[in-house]
């Protein structure tokens, strides 16, 4: 920003010693512009951005002298024209503007009261009576000081405390022209009001009426913030009219059924089928299903902009997961429309106050939303805040923060605070929070502040804990009722008539038909994704995943080639080199050839290629160099170039992401998005294979159960570097046990290739094949190099991936060992160092471990009978596959076969950490699986290697 409007000159000025003198000019600048640098008044002018804005010093110094003597009896200096009334009232404004929402009448709860701030009362001013009489005038407000102030308590102190004041000056600006007007609220028409009116009265009777016919069960009521459901409404029909196609929603459990009915237009009698136990996702006996208050829906309504499609995720109880998976898939639908100003597909996130500010996933979140590779748009997020977590509402336990919402200040997002007893201040709310996000693209928060009738669940008595909060609540006769009275005042309804809605709601329960109106009786959605022909597959279902040798090398040249002057780092360069030789058969590839192959042949044949992790432009070990960086580039905006982006002119769209460093959140987003888009390659690589136990609850609760649970199909793709090589506990082993242990019904995908071909098979079947299960890829670090996993051209034009691959050199084999991965190629090179005394063994690579392929290693076993059969793993005997698959291994053994294992000792570390230990271990385990008893000559050379090796590291 500052290149175009500065000198270097004035860059350099530009630091926190120079502050003060910035501060001057600016003052300067603000007095008259004209009396400054040219090139200061430009970079001044972009900083305003048109916003209006006053010198400071003649306020700051008044706050100065307040500061230093006692109140009411200091006479401050006066600018010259500028009366004491007046000057104070500018301060008031500002003052307003940044604190009026501690003061804010914005809880529907008395018992705490409201905070006093003293700038925001005149005698903090040292204002005398006749000062309140004099007439001033700034921006909207103008008359006597005392009726501004009134005026002030009105626009920042009513029913929505604002906070907007860190933005950038347009965006204060924005909110000024909007809020100041109108006295911080909105202005509603008959028929709006009548509309608010109806869906609080929905909210209110769904929940009373299943609290009356379901007594006890768990609803997760929506009963003290019904104004939740008006809100939603009100964003979902005024979206429509700034041409928002699609609105996908992620919320937890308070309020869910409420959403689904009175949203979503889910009939009634559905959702009584489910509360009576009659009504199952799914005949399939693989379908185990969930809780009525976990499920999604989608439907289509109209809204005055045209039909609008909407999507509730799935969700489990673990509250704020949700978040990242509905930024994904709106990732996904906007790329799918591509929407690239991201104004068609609306997120709107529904948080609980305790889980906004205390689960990390929202900060994780938060921080995507504004990154290239992530960002959506923004989202309206909603916190429904009951002012209790759990049985926690003492502000000593609940946290840090004055308000829960204060992590959005770190996306540099708006809140509003408002009162939800007041329905039109809650609309008013939605309204600003919609027309900013769709004005600046950014996130926004409305903090819903209300309170929860019930406990916890339905069967909880919240008395025990909060008995001061209850007997209030027990008071409150609620905002349906406060609403229709007003109403009833206003004549925008009859007497008696509040009362008549009840009943008509009632009875249209009692008939079990959708209750929504507006919702659209047609098929579903046409950009909705389509999964049918997904469904009825099976994962040994085969697809052709060879490609010409013609087109590999036409494509890895292609790969290689550089715009005109980009210069690569020398080490870059090698690689280039070298992937030009491997294009042109000269020779093997090596993984990152292989698996930059895989994904050029997907792009040339129409599909979308997105891959993100921490540093997956490179590669955490140097071996992909998708994303090249020009040595001799001046602006870091030009510094990049993705050759898999120039292949052709009709070739998919692909991104190649290094995400910042979160787990949790981002592998959640991109199973958001693989939900969403099943005819793309979507894929996540972990720094370390283990540090995707970060993220164990997007594995436990959406890719390994999501299809059982909640019939969704995902073909996300997680890539986990795995292998030990010394480099401790933490950089050892993906956990491989961990995902195994989650297998099961053919729910996912866990395989460990061992070369070029294999992961170029791999990557290309994911996608081709329609077949749409997570696939979980222990990938290697040192094999990314090893000569022996890399693979002749001619592989990759021929043949497939192999989920087993057997060990035609020897015949007859007394003894066979299975194994995966690194291993196996360690094994083959020990056997080739004493090719006599193990001219009995045979290697087999077991290269997908589930689905067990149990046909095909049970072929490969039957070539010999009576072999003793090893699996051998490098990681400890209780973790691994090992105890996972023991039981598939013994099934497929042939006659007179018996089957043990060669493995670490059990242990509660993945890994040793000193490589002297690591050495001696992994040697036994090559002893133990080739037959030998390791003798020490073995363990000192194996030591010695390591040594040596770490050494010219």
């Amino acid at each position: 920003m500052l290149e175009g409007a500065m000198t270097q000159q004035s860059q350099t000025i530009m630091s926190g010693g120079n502050a003060a003198f910035i501060e001057g000019l600016y003052e300067a600048y603000l007095a008259d512009p004209a009396s400054v640098d040219p090139q200061w008044r430009a970079y001044f002018d972009e900083l305003r951005g048109g916003a209006q804005e006053t010198p400071h010093s003649a306020v700051q110094e008044a706050f100065y002298q307040l500061g230093t003597q006692r109140r009411g009896s200091v006479t401050v200096p006066v600018p010259r024209g500028v009366s004491g009334a007046q000057q104070a009232a500018g301060a008031l404004i500002t003052a307003f503007r940044v604190y009026g929402h501690i003061s804010a009448h914005m809880n529907p709860l008395k018992m705490r009261g409201l905070p006093v701030v003293p700038e925001l009362t005149p005698e903090y001013y040292g204002l005398s009576a006749a000062d309140l009489q004099e007439y001033v005038e700034d921006s909207t407000f103008k008359g006597p000081l005392r009726d501004v102030i009134d005026e002030l308590q009105q626009t920042y102190c009513g029913s929505i405390g604002f906070e907007f004041n860190y933005l950038p000056a347009v965006e204060r600006q924005w909110f000024q022209e909007r809020v100041e007007p109108t006295r911080g609220r909105g202005d509603y028409t008959p028929e709006e009001r009548r509309r608010l009116m109806k869906k609080l009265n929905a909210a209110e009777g769904l929940e009373r009426y299943l609290h009356v016919k379901y007594v006890g069960q768990k609803r997760f009521s929506l009963e003290g913030s019904e104004s939740f459901i008006p809100l939603v409404d009100r964003i979902i029909q005024q979206a429509g009219t700034y041409g928002v196609k699609e609105t996908v929603i992620g919320m937890a459990h308070r309020g869910r059924l409420n959403v689904l009915v009175n949203i979503f237009g889910k009939k009634p009698s559905d959702l009584f089928a489910e509360f009576e136990g009659k009504k199952k996702l799914s005949d399939d006996p693989d379908i185990a299903g969930d809780v009525k208050y976990h499920m999604g829906y989608s439907s289509d309504v109209r809204t005055p902009g045209g039909a609008m499609h909407l999507a509730l995720a799935f969700n489990p109880s673990h509250l704020e997961i949700v978040s990242p998976v509905v930024h994904g898939s709106v990732r996904a639908r906007q790329d799918r429309r591509g929407d690239t100003e991201r104004k068609q597909v609306l997120p709107i996130t529904v948080h609980g106050d305790a889980a906004v500010s205390g689960q990390g996933v929202v900060m994780e979140t938060l921080n995507l939303s504004r990154l290239r590779g992530f960002a959506t748009g923004g989202a309206v997020r909603i916190v429904i805040n009951n002012q209790i977590g759990f049985t926690i509402s003492d502000p000593r336990d609940t946290r840090s923060s004055r308000y829960c919402t204060d992590v959005a200040k770190i996306a540099n997002a708006p809140v509003l605070h408002v009162n939800g007893d007041d329905p039109e201040a809650v609309a008013f709310a939605g309204d600003l929070a919609l027309a900013y996000r769709q004005t600046f693209g950014k996130d926004v928060f409305i903090d819903l502040i209300s309170f929860r009738r019930h406990g916890h669940n339905e069967a909880d008595d919240p008395t025990m804990t909060q008995p001061i909060m209850y007997r209030e609540i027990k008071a409150h006769p609620g905002t349906r009722a406060l609403y229709a009275k007003a109403l009833e005042d206003a004549g925008v309804l009859q007497a008696g008539e509040g009362d008549g809605l009840v009943e008509r709601y009632r009875d249209l329960l009692d008939a079990g038909n959708a209750v929504v109106e507006e919702i659209e009786n047609v098929e579903q959605s046409k950009l909705a994704a389509d999964w049918s022909e997904y469904r009825a597959t099976h994962w040994t279902d085969d697809t052709p995943t060879a490609v010409p040798a013609v087109r590999l090398t036409e494509l890895g040249l292609k790969l290689t080639e550089l715009p005109e002057g980009f210069q690569p780092h020398r080490g870059v360069n090698r690689v280039l080199e070298a992937r030009r030789a491997m294009s042109r058969g000269e020779q093997p590839l090596d993984w990152g050839m292989g698996e930059m192959l895989a994904y050029a042949t997907l792009l040339t044949e129409g599909y979308n290629v997105r891959l993100d992790g921490q540093d997956s432009g490179r590669g955490t070990f140097v071996h992909r160099h998708a994303v090249l960086h020009d040595q001799s580039a001046q602006d870091p905006m030009d510094e990049e170039y993705l050759s898999l982006a120039h292949l052709s002119p009709e070739q998919g769209q692909v991104e190649i992401i290094d995400s910042t460093l979160s787990e949790e959140a981002v592998l959640a987003f991109e199973y958001g998005y693989s939900t969403s888009e099943p005819k793309a390659l979507v894929a996540w690589e972990a720094q370390f294979g283990d540090f995707a136990n970060g993220a164990q609850a997007v594995v436990d609760q959406f890719l390994s159960a999501g299809e059982s649970k909640w019939q969704r199909l995902s073909g996300l793709t997680m890539l986990l570097p795995h292998g030990y090589e010394g480099a401790g506990p933490e950089h050892s082993s993906a956990r491989i046990e961990r995902y195994l242990q989650l297998c099961a019904q053919k729910n996912m995908q866990v395989v460990v290739p061992s070369s070029a071909a294999q992961i170029f098979h791999l990557l290309r079947r994911q996608v081709l094949r329609p077949y749409r299960k997570p696939l979980i890829v222990a990938t290697p670090k040192s094999l990314l190099r090893h000569k022996l996993a890399m693979s002749p051209l001619s592989e990759l034009a021929e043949g497939r991936f192999w989920e087993v691959i057997g060990d035609d050199t020897v015949q007859q084999a007394r003894r066979v060992v299975i194994s995966s991965g690194k291993l196996h190629w360690e094994l083959f090179e020990a056997r080739a160092a004493d090719a006599e005394g193990y001219a009995g063994t045979a290697l087999i690579r077991l290269e997908q471990l589930y689905p067990f392929p149990g046909e095909a290693l049970a072929a490969e076993l039957a070539k010999h009978p009576g072999a003793q059969v090893v699996w051998a793993q490098e990681e400890p005997e209780n973790q691994g596959a090992w105890l996972m698959i023991w039981e598939d291994l013994e099934k497929v053994l042939a006659p007179g076969q018996t089957l043990i294992s060669a493995c670490r000792p059990r242990s509660a570390s993945t890994a040793a950490g000193y490589a002297s230990v690591h050495a001696a271990e992994q040697a036994r385990v090559i002893a133990a699986a080739l037959g030998e008893k390791v003798s020490r000559k073995v363990v000192e050379a194996e030591v010695r290697k390591t040594a040596e090796t770490g050494a010219q590291s």
